[in-house]
């Protein structure tokens, strides 16, 4: 399996912390040298470990903004 490179470029928020200290984050990160993508991913504390994740583009995470926007939460 090949390695995976990422770089957090900008740490947007944390949606919710486990009592193992893993975090919920929404970071923008470049993964194996790509474009930059907004991105939903538990981290370990130091960032050396990371849960299954989802990335989004900007056209993608608008689209998901505005379906939870019309939903009723």
């Amino acid at each position: 399996m090949a390695d995976v490179t990422f770089d957090i470029k900008e740490h947007l928020g944390v949606l919710s912390e486990s009592s193992r200290g893993w975090k919920k984050e929404l970071n923008i990160v470049i993964w194996n040298d790509r474009e930059p993508k907004f991105d939903i991913r538990e981290w370990s504390p130091d960032y050396t470990k990371m849960s299954k994740g989802l990335t989004f583009t900007a056209d993608e995470l608008q689209e998901l903004k505005q379906i939870l926007e019309e939903m009723e939460l």
